[in-house]
């Protein structure tokens, strides 16, 4: 049997030169550049003599894609899925080079340690094992390095879905997040399995004005000034709380007394029990149990003495399990109030929220909790919801069972998790690396066989 010792060397050195190649992706269809970590994975895996093809939406935005083949045609399939893109860095808020990849006191730093390049490392080194072995898998193992998913995958999983469907195609896929582990209030240690995801609703709102000239701003009609009210009434606009087994079920794994775990499941009580808690905790609670709304991009303006006739507000909507689009538009009419009839509002981005099957009978599932006892003897599975979006959702929509999963030491708790994923000084434990290749490991074997 392999050991998580095993796999941390070389998952380490594939993950430092995932962050090196600064695949870094900020929306733009010409960004990303992540062919550099296709080609780097294509390489790594076609040394096992795999089976390796390349996949080009667009210039510089690859996608790869490996296999073993089953050899029961009719069996089950398992696809590791890993992005290959990271999110943009402000460099001055880091203590140290972010696209270094140095190891810090038995810490990998650098963009994407988290988010998510340790388990696309992690499912690359599990999966070239098992081809070295000369495992022969009953159903296809797919891995799955894929692009352009920190911007909702239209050059990657999206566009793969519409136009490779049967390269990708698997009944079960691992992907990103979640393995953090919680010792809760009994002592009992909980591994999340994140089975769902927010739905994703980026909108555009556009407050008009009319021009004028920056000296006679007396009675102006600013589009500016107005936009200025539009942000301040979405910022302090308060939805619904909603409660569901997810969010009750991660409750109960959380080290806190009694009455705060009660609160916190109590739609009346949730949001004074969120304003006593540490912020890193409070702001990952409100997320899993509201639709939220974040206005952070403004567009506008063309000249300082110059009155703006047009300003456009993006705003990041994540919507919970249940939200139609009718209920987003619903959600901004009672934030704006009489503004909302003075404000065009157009969708950048859509996905409605996903949800796999979990539970004991289910087969994924019951291969994770296998083999998370190999580490965390009599830990149990705790599903969770990701509240932002991932490429899972593409699997789901189409009747997959998809799950966000990893392994990660004690250390990689939710609140660490929380605070590195998307900030400064992100990085990931080397012990965690070895815990998540041998994880992916021994379950396409378990699954798979």
């Amino acid at each position: 049997m392999a050991s998580p010792e095993e796999f941390t060397g070389p998952t380490t050195e594939l993950l430092q030169s995932l962050i090196r190649n600064q695949c870094v992706n900020d929306g733009t269809p010409d960004s990303g550049d992540e062919t550099r970590n296709s080609d780097l994975l294509v390489d790594f895996l076609e040394g096992a003599g795999l089976d390796v093809e390349r996949f080009t939406p667009r210039p510089g935005r690859d996608s790869m894609v490996a296999r073993i083949e089953g050899s029961d045609p009719d069996a089950p399939s398992l696809c590791l899925m890993g992005h290959t893109d990271v999110v943009p860095v402000n460099v001055d808020g880091w203590r140290h080079d972010p696209f270094a990849g140095e190891i810090i006191d038995g810490e990998v730093w650098g963009r994407g340690a988290i988010d998510m390049l340790n388990l696309t490392s992690s499912m690359a080194v599990a999966f070239k094992r098992l081809a070295t072995e000369g495992f022969q898998p009953t159903g296809d193992l797919i891995y799955f390095g894929v692009a352009d998913e920190e911007a909702g995958g239209v050059w990657g999983a999206e566009w793969m879905a519409d136009h490779h469907w049967d390269v990708i195609d698997a009944d079960y896929v691992l992907t990103e997040l979640g393995g953090w582990s919680t010792v809760g209030h009994d002592g009992e240690r909980s591994i999340t399995v994140n089975v769902g995801e927010k739905g994703l609703a980026w909108r555009r709102l556009r407050v008009t004005g009319t021009p004028g000239h920056g000296s006679m701003p007396f009675g102006a009609d600013n589009a500016l000034v107005k936009a200025a009210e539009v942000v301040r009434r979405i910022a302090a606009y308060r939805s619904a709380a909603h409660i569901d087994e997810l969010w009750t079920a991660q409750v109960e794994s959380m080290p806190f007394p009694d009455d705060l775990r009660a609160a916190l499941t109590s739609p009346d009580h949730i949001w004074q029990a969120l304003e006593g808690l540490p912020v890193p905790v409070a702001r990952t609670c409100h997320a899993h149990t509201h639709t939220t709304f974040s206005p952070n991009v403004v567009h506008g303006g063309q000249k300082t003495n110059t009155i703006p006739d047009a300003v456009d507000i993006d705003v990041d909507i994540r919507t919970v399990p249940g939200t139609t689009r009718d209920d987003v538009d619903r959600h901004l009419r009672a934030a704006l109030g009489e503004l909302y009839d003075q404000v065009e509002v157009s969708v950048l981005q859509h996905a409605d929220p996903t949800r796999s099957a979990f539970g004991p009978g289910t087969a994924l599932w019951d291969t994770l909790t296998t083999h998370t006892q190999i580490a965390y003897p009599n830990a149990k599975l705790v599903p969770g919801l990701v509240v932002g979006g991932t490429d899972a959702r593409f699997y789901r929509e189409r009747g997959r069972v998809a799950y966000g999963a990893g392994l990660f030491s004690p250390e990689m708790d939710f609140a660490s998790f929380g605070t590195r994923f998307h900030g400064n000084d992100e990085r990931i434990d080397t012990a965690s690396l070895g815990l998540s290749a041998n994880y992916f490991y021994g379950i396409a074997k378990e699954l798979l066989s």
